[in-house]
């Protein structure tokens, strides 16, 4: 189990029960110890598969290190009762209101991030979709990567400005996106996608964006009208997600103004 320090955690048994009862999108991650059988606990399990809040079995020593941890950056440290929450640090939005909105932004145009895993890639393209009037971020509830102090850093303050919206599943998302008038592009490297400096996006749109090392899943590349690439003059292995997404909403935002 790998945890970021400094992450906000909210410790104890019936404070985590009372969060995912009022207000479960709060919540990232449930950290519950393993072999915990009281009706708290099994209660708690059983709100995150209610709420679709993932939560992960681990042993004392892993929720006393997440509490240490949490000290040390300069949280209270209370005694944990075998359960640990972990807290997002933004206030999701849902995804019909990102979708009423798009229009509106200087960028009519939607991020959404499949898989990607890397807090500093996502926290630097929400830096550069706020930058250029972006619309918002569509994220996968699950593996999906934490919004937390390392994407907070690499956004600079657009992630707490910028509205994020977390799904249940992905390719339904994009579904409703299509059904609302917006066009549905993704990101690849492939010879047989479409040279992005010569195929202008139509907005608005979905720009979607892959895991670091996998890209898009087929289910989630099935939903895309049209697939682009950064064509590269010099012979090169690739370029990295970020650095692709920002030409990709940059070309965009060009094109609107041109």
């Amino acid at each position: 189990m790998h945890a970021a320090t400094s992450a906000p955690l909210l410790p104890g048994l019936k404070p985590v029960l009372e969060l995912l009862q009022s207000d479960p999108q709060r919540i990232d991650l449930v950290f519950c110890r393993k072999g915990l059988r009281s009706r708290e606990a099994l209660q708690v399990q059983d709100l995150c598969r209610k709420g679709g809040v993932r939560y992960s079995l681990v042993d004392t020593a892993a929720l006393d290190r997440l509490c240490r941890e949490a000290a040390e950056a300069g949280q209270a440290e209370v005694n944990h009762q075998g359960v640990v929450a972990r807290l997002a640090v933004t206030e999701f939005r849902q995804l019909d209101e990102l979708l009423a909105a798009v229009r509106e932004a200087p960028l009519p145009l939607l991020l959404a991030l499949d898989q990607m895993q890397d807090p500093g890639n996502v926290g630097t393209l929400c830096r550069s979709l706020y930058a250029l009037g972006g619309a918002g971020i569509l994220l996968p509830r699950h593996n999906s990567a934490y919004l937390g102090p390392a994407a907070r850093r690499a956004a600079a303050g657009a992630l707490e400005r910028l509205p994020v919206a977390r799904v249940t599943n992905l390719a339904h998302a994009l579904d409703s996106a299509e059904e609302a008038g917006l066009t549905i592009y993704g990101a690849g490297c492939s010879p047989r996608d479409d040279d992005a400096f010569c195929h202008a996006m139509q907005l608005p749109a979905v720009l979607v964006l892959g895991n670091e090392d996998k890209g898009l899943r087929p289910g989630v590349a099935k939903r895309c009208a049209r697939m682009l690439r950064i064509p590269l003059a010099r012979q090169f292995d690739s370029l990295n997600v970020a650095q692709a997404g920002a030409m990709l909403m940059a070309l965009a935002a060009a094109r609107l103004h041109a």
